[in-house]
């Protein structure tokens, strides 16, 4: 069994977000680049299958849409567990792009994990893309999954519960917070054994974009915080139902 897991190369979540002077394009100074967090939890979990006791899985892939930025990403990747990576040198420049250029590289793999979004855009799209344009079957809002005997058994959260479906391969499986309980960091043994690892860099296709973007907008301020005496209970419920309008 093959398994590949898509990487977002996102900026850390800590980063102060800034644009360009026109507002056209996010300003990546000073940005530290880091691996989507639930892409990262999804390599996580793909370690711990091959790792387990009986696993089939022969070797696992990282990939993603990228320049030659994006490789201390997937080095990173290959420093945790991963056997090899792929980088589609292009930008990434719409989900439905990202998808159609990952599908080139996607084919005859098992199982494919993809985070359920991307911690930047939070688009929630490529994954269903990626499946429907390889023609497979895909499961979202994953927060468990197991291989048993050979069979794969799939959690995933719905409303009012938990659901546990059987499924088939090759899949796609869209995952969530859950899939693992925490990312796995590199030691040191796996980030000097990543510098030797194949990393394949693919030209990109020709494909159509669908969506710009025009301008990004930074939210408003937040308002000065109002502090009520506790006894005037009045001019509390007045300010929430005419100021905050949240009764």
């Amino acid at each position: 069994m093959k398994i590949l897991v898509l990487i977002g190369n996102v900026p850390d979540t800590t980063t102060k977000v800034k644009f360009n002077a026109d507002k056209t394009a996010f300003d990546t100074n000073g940005v530290q680049w880091i691996i989507n967090p639930w892409d990262e939890l999804a390599l996580t979990r793909a370690l711990e299958l091959k790792e387990a006791a009986g696993s089939t899985i022969e070797s696992i892939f990282v990939a993603n849409v990228g320049r030659s930025e994006t490789e201390g990403t997937l080095r990173k990747a290959l420093a945790v567990g991963a056997d090899e990576a792929i980088r589609v040198d292009t930008d990434p420049k719409d989900a439905f792009y990202v998808a159609s250029q990952l599908a080139q590289v996607a084919k005859g793999f098992d199982l494919i994990f993809a985070g359920i979004e991307a911690s930047d855009y939070n688009g929630a799209a490529v994954g269903g893309m990626l499946a429907e344009l390889l023609g497979i079957q895909s499961v979202s809002a994953v927060s468990g999954i197991q291989i048993e005997s050979g069979n794969l058994k799939i959690s995933r959260e719905i409303d009012g519960g938990s659901q546990t479906l059987a499924m088939n391969l090759p899949l796609l499986a869209i995952v969530q917070k859950g899939i693992a309980k925490e990312p796995r960091i590199p030691a040191m043994r796996g980030i000097m054994m990543a510098r030797s690892k194949k990393l394949t860099v693919v030209a990109p296709m020709e494909v159509e974009t669908l969506t710009s973007i025009v301008t990004f907008e930074s939210p408003a301020p937040k308002a000065a915080c109002k502090m009520v005496a506790e006894d005037q209970a009045r001019e509390l419920i007045r300010l929430l139902h005419e100021e905050a309008k949240v009764l």
